[in-house]
């Protein structure tokens, strides 16, 4: 069996703007194995978004194939692809995309309960995991209650609730300042150590990029 997390064969993926195609990334083949920590680093528009997209399953390739877990993702039907994003992946985005109407603790339970854990085992995990954080004291506020920092907490103690094998971040310190930054990466790079899973972080910043393996 392939010890490779995810295998990408000649991807390509392109955009139509009216009667004009865009080609973003073109033949792009690439194998990842499980427990790797790993930055996307390059300039704007240069496909590192779109990449993390395809491998998020939040998009579709023009051609090529893409392999996760063994599976051509290709051939999963939406059902499918919905069962191995709930199983293995979790996504972190530069904007934390928190649910407004619910608190710090419920947006870290409501994955879990998703997974069909029962509300109390949610609970008792997500308060566990935001005391990692560093965000006790914040378990009954709302995202808009919270600072830039603080959002971005709760959306990685959402992340790694799951204990999933694949964590995909976009630019997920881009708004913050340097202590908040190195303060996410920590957590971010720590869990990754501890549980064994990969971590694949689009980024801008050299200094984060430089923690990468």
């Amino acid at each position: 069996m392939s010890k490779n997390l995810i295998e990408i064969t000649n991807l390509k993926k392109e955009y139509l703007n009216g009667d004009v195609r865009i080609s973003v990334l073109e033949k792009v083949n690439l194998n990842i194995m499980s427990g790797k920590l790993i930055a996307l680093v390059g300039p704007s528009g240069s496909g590192k978004s779109t990449l993390l997209h395809l491998l998020a399953l939040l998009d579709k390739p023009t051609s090529g194939s893409i392999k996760s877990f063994g599976v051509d993702v290709q051939k999963l039907t939406n059902a499918g692809k919905n069962k191995m994003i709930r199983e293995n992946i979790s996504i972190i985005f530069q904007n934390n995309n928190l649910l407004s109407d619910f608190t710090a603790l419920e947006n870290v339970a409501i994955p879990l309960i998703i997974r069909n854990e029962n509300y109390k085992s949610s609970i008792e995990k997500a308060s566990e995991i935001l005391n990692k954080v560093n965000l006790k004291h914040r378990f009954e506020h709302f995202p808009s209650d919270l600072s830039g920092g603080e959002q971005q907490r709760v959306a990685i103690a959402r992340a790694i609730s799951m204990k999933p094998k694949l964590i995909l971040a976009d630019e997920p310190t881009g708004n913050l300042d340097t202590e908040n930054s190195s303060l996410i990466s920590d957590i971010l790079f720590n869990y990754v150590k501890e549980e064994g899973s990969s971590l694949i972080i689009v980024t801008h910043d050299l200094k984060l990029a430089n923690k990468a393996k």
